[in-house]
């Protein structure tokens, strides 16, 4: 079992590093150039601090997977980020326009590879039981 841990632990903190191209692929300093500089900031800001809550995720669940899997308030914690990422899993599929995504190579497959929350979700969700 902390095998799933570790493999979440892995998954969480590569998709905080993931952020870190986020302004080049998505062309912020065009795309964001129309907004107010407080929008612009916030959007770097939350991104970054995203990415960080993300990463500590991530680091929590490879570091502490047996504290997780055997106290009380670790349970707790897993339950809690259950269903914080089957929340994000529904914002991906229900959230977003499929016109951003049908017909479009890359995007379609980032899209589809977001089943990794369901394994997040499902597994992290469940454990607490």
């Amino acid at each position: 079992m902390e095998i799933h841990f570790k493999i979440i632990g892995i998954v969480l903190m590569a998709l905080a590093f993931l952020h870190a191209i986020f302004p080049k692929f998505f062309n912020w300093d065009k795309e964001l150039a129309v907004l107010s500089l407080i929008n612009r900031q916030m959007m770097v800001v939350h991104t970054f601090f995203i990415a960080l809550i993300v990463f500590l995720m991530g680091l929590l669940c490879l570091s502490s997977a047996h504290e997780l899997m055997e106290t009380n308030l670790g349970k707790k914690i897993v339950l809690g980020l259950g269903i914080f990422w089957s929340i994000r899993l529904f914002v991906q599929f229900f959230g977003y326009s499929a016109d951003l995504w049908k017909g479009k190579t890359f995007e379609t497959t980032v899209h589809f590879i977001h089943f990794a929350w369901i394994y997040l979700s499902v597994f992290l969700s469940t454990y607490f039981n």
